[in-house]
């Protein structure tokens, strides 16, 4: 299944930097490790924000869930999640 998730991340502008950059750290290490796996498949930064655009190749609604909640900003993030499907125009055989 894949999904479109806009994630929005607002850290407390009162957090300590070295924890800031402690948890930043950890959550690259996470997404990439899942972008490894190919369950992230893509993800791009949207200009002038702290915000990305990204794509998920996952089984179900839960491991997208299950997903989404372990990463370490998350509690700092608004998410928007949007299921996708494949257009019947595309040429491709694999979307990938």
């Amino acid at each position: 299944m894949l999904f479109q998730v806009k994630m929005d991340v607002h850290i407390p502008l009162d957090m300590p930097v070295e924890k800031a950059n402690e948890i930043k750290a950890v959550e690259k290490a996470y997404s990439q490790d899942l972008q490894r796996q190919g369950k992230w498949r893509h993800i791009w930064r949207i200009t002038g924000q702290y915000s990305n655009i990204s794509i998920f190749d996952v089984e179900s609604n839960e491991e997208l869930h299950n997903i989404l909640q372990g990463l370490p900003l998350y509690p700092y993030m608004n998410i928007t999640v949007t299921a996708l499907n494949r257009h019947p125009s595309s040429i491709r055989d694999d979307d990938r």
